[in-house]
């Protein structure tokens, strides 16, 4: 699989050449994260990157936000970094059959996971952001878990942060569907 590099300063190295041309090519490609990305990183890239940014009715809210956030210092006390992962979920007997695939952003606190508990972004800005495992589980007379380690294509990457903090306020888009 061909891959990406995202950089802390919001751009995108693609064989170590910045990417400048059309972006939507390397929507399949796999991401990497350099040391140092933030939260914060993902939103400069949607400022580098305007094609990103409209893959998302949730992200015109989020970038306002951003936008209004102080500089630097956006941290949660206590969070030593967002971690993003992603689950698949097997649901078998009883019942239909199914399969679930979803991401999740998660708060890592000494080493272990945590709901985000905000909804403020400006409290979530300068946290590491780490890509984490794929967990495995399996619904059906007893509930078994796997770990796998696994990759996560830029779109799943952009699309899923911004999906995960739509469950932390309620922008205009959510709204509308209720």
């Amino acid at each position: 699989m061909n891959q990406i590099i995202l950089q802390p300063d919001g751009l995108i190295a693609d064989s170590n050449q910045t990417v400048t041309s059309d972006l939507l090519p390397f929507l399949g490609y796999q991401v990497a994260l350099t040391k140092n990305y933030t939260l914060r990183s993902y939103f400069q890239m949607l400022e580098q990157y305007p094609v990103l940014a409209r893959l998302s009715p949730f992200l015109p809210h989020y970038m306002e936000q951003f936008r209004q956030s102080p500089s630097d210092s956006c941290l949660l006390p206590d969070v030593n970094h967002l971690q993003f992962s992603k689950t698949i979920e097997m649901i078998g007997f009883p019942g239909k059959p199914r399969l679930d695939i979803y991401h999740a952003l998660r708060a890592v606190i000494d080493g272990a996971e945590s709901k985000l508990t905000t909804d403020r972004l400006d409290c979530l800005l300068d946290l590491p952001l780490t890509l984490g495992k794929l967990k495995h589980v399996v619904f059906g007379d007893q509930v078994d878990e796997f770990i796998f380690d696994t990759v996560f294509s830029l779109f799943e990457f952009v699309d899923g942060i911004v999906w995960e903090l739509s469950f932390r306020g309620a922008p205009q888009a959510c709204e509308l569907r209720r």
